[in-house]
Formats: structure tokens, sequence, C-alpha cells
């Protein structure tokens, strides 16, 4: 509240508290006169003189002297009330701060007089209404991005144990195979690495303004990479993965872009039947870039599909966090596709599951 509204409040207050005296007096003053002077043969004052004419007489009389006395009697208690009816009016103005704060959700109502304070404090409640709320959704970004952060420490940390795991379990390999391993692992130790380094600086990362570095790529390669680096996990349930690509540039964020297409792909791993055949194909129609993986499992019901990209949100219930995912990948994934402009969707035919990614490829 400016001054110029405070002063105006001040002004208002003060008026109305003398207005209320003078009219409380004038009345007192006009029925005293009634009941002693007759005005226009007033009946009162005929009962008052028949009541006992030497009382009023006597009024009569010293008409000045009770007229004053009275005026000044009339003023005090006048003013009392008015006082009294002000302190009421800040004490109920204190009440309502405190409805603020233990109630925001109900409305403050508040006397004629003070509806410039009315106005004000609905104002202030609004704005401590916003601010809880935000409170509660940064709070919730916070714990989101806590979630998502441990989600994607996962996923390099399965590649270098898968990976791992390959050297220890296959001593027939080769030498460059081996090295093949070592190196990718070696990849995913750093990228590992990397993501906790921005775990410990995840009070300044905003999952709604993620920064976005794009570059040129091909996503020919990019899917190819990915689906060399899920090889382990794909081998543990005798699991293909055909890729149909051709050399498609784009402009995007490459680890971001990976991550989304690594939660597909874990995904249909996942949810896949043994010895079965995830397919991956890219192609590009009007500018539009559309990138499809579609493996075979159980089918899900159209109600689950439209929960799938839901924050901790499972399809199959039954497994619990060690058998199945977080809940997160399909999240994550949407909201990176989002934030490269594109849209993704996903359909259950029989025991086919395809999720579809749409980016556009506009010049």
């Amino acid at each position: 509240m400016n001054s110029k509204e405070i002063n105006k409040l001040k002004s208002r207050i003060a008026i109305t508290a003398v207005l209320k005296i003078i009219l409380f007096s004038l009345i007192f003053i006009l029925v005293f006169i009634i009941l002693i002077d007759g005005i226009l043969q007033d009946p009162l004052a005929t009962i008052v003189n028949n009541f006992s004419q030497r009382l009023y007489a006597y009024f009569k009389a010293n008409k000045s002297l009770f007229i004053t006395t009275s005026s000044i009697f009339i003023f005090c208690i006048a003013s009392f009330f008015v006082i009294k009816n002000t302190v009421n009016s800040l004490t109920l103005l204190i009440k309502c701060m405190d409805k603020i704060l233990s109630n925001p959700q109900e409305e403050i109502s508040l006397p004629n007089e003070l509806n410039i304070l009315e106005r004000r404090l609905n104002n202030i409640r609004v704005d401590l209404i916003t601010s809880k709320n935000n409170e509660k959704e940064a709070i919730n970004k916070k714990n989101d991005l806590i979630m998502y952060m441990a989600h994607d420490l996962k996923t390099p940390l399965t590649s270098v144990i898968g990976y791992l795991s390959l050297l220890k379990d296959e001593e027939d390999i080769t030498k460059e195979i081996r090295n093949k391993y070592i190196s990718i692992a070696l990849d995913k130790a750093y990228r590992l690495e990397d993501l906790t380094n921005q775990f410990f600086e995840i009070t300044r990362y905003n999952l709604k303004e993620m920064p976005i570095v794009k570059n040129n790529l091909d996503l020919s390669i990019l899917l190819s990479q990915l689906v060399e680096e899920c090889f382990p996990i794909s081998k543990e349930k005798n699991i293909k993965i055909s890729l149909k690509s051709k050399s498609i540039m784009f402009c995007a964020d490459g680890d971001k872009l990976a991550r989304a297409f690594t939660n597909l792909l874990k995904n249909a791993i996942s949810y896949s039947y043994k010895n079965s055949t995830i397919y991956v194909t890219m192609m590009e129609e009007n500018d539009e870039i559309k990138i499809s993986f579609k493996n075979k499992g159980d089918m899900i019901p159209s109600y689950k599909l439209d929960k799938l990209f839901d924050k901790f949100y499972r399809a199959d219930e039954a497994r619990t966090s060690s058998t199945g995912g977080s809940g997160l990948g399909l999240a994550i994934t949407k909201d990176i596709i989002l934030l490269h402009g594109g849209k993704i969707s996903v359909s259950s035919n029989g025991n086919f599951i395809e999720f579809i990614v749409s980016l556009s490829n506009k010049k």
C-alpha cells in the first residue's frame, strides 16, 4: 500500500468518526428540544409538561445549561463508542491477518470504511497462496531432480557392470573386442563421474529450464552407438536389436537426446519377451523425423497407456524396484523430447508395443 492510499484511508476513518460523533450529538440535541420546547406543538413536550409542570418549567428555564451539559456528555459517550468501534476494527484487522496465515483460502471481509484494507489484505492472501504453491512446486521439482539424477546415474553404471561382466565371463574373446569393451566401460565410467558432479550442483538445476546445447549430429550414428551400448543388457535375455535408419542430420543436444533414446531402448528390453527382437526404425517425411522403437511383449491396456509418461508409474505393477524401473525413464524421455520441440506417443497392438518419437527438422 503506497502513501497516497494510506493517507486516503486515514482521512476516511477520521472523517467517518467525526461525522458519527456530530450525528449522535445533533440527534440528542434535537430530541431534547422536541421534548422541552414542543416544536410544532409536539405531543411529547405536552406529555412531559403534564407529567411534571415544575420539572418542565425548570428544564425550560435552564435550557441552555442542560443542552450544553448534555451535549458534552453525549459527545463523550459518542466518542467512546466511535473509538471503541475503531478499536474493534483494528482488532478485526489483526484477526484477519492471523486468518491469512492460518487459512489463506478464506476470503477477508471488513467494514465498508476499511474496504481499501480489505482489498489489500485479499491481495496479500492471494500472493501468499501463490508463494506457497510456488514453494511447494519448487520442492517437488527439486525432489524430482534428485530422482531423475539418481535414475540417470544407473544408466552408465549398468553399462559399466555389463561390459565388465562380459570381460569376466567371456575368457575367449579377442584382444580387439576386449579393448573395445574396456573402452566403452571407461567412457561410461567418465559419464558416471560427470553425472555425479551434476548431482552435487542439483540445487542450481531446474528441470523446466534444462539447458539445451544444440549441435548438428547424425541421428543414425547416435542410434547405432546406443544400440551397441545396450548389447550387454539385451544379451541377458537373448534379445536382438534391429536398427534400420539412414543418415539424417538434426540439430539437438546429443547428450540429452541420447539419454531419451537410451531410456526407450532399456524400456523395450525390460518389457520384451526373451529371444525376441526389438525393431528401431528412423525415417524422414515432410521435414519430420520419426523414430520408432517397437518390441514384442505383453499387451498394455489403453487405460495404462495414458499413464506411461507419468512420473513413478510402471505399467507392470507387479515388478519391484529390483526387477523393474523406477517409473522415471519415460517421464524423463518425454521432457527431453518436448524440450527439443518434438512429441512422443505410444501404442499397443496385440503383443507389440511401439513408441514413436517425432522431431521437426524444418530449416
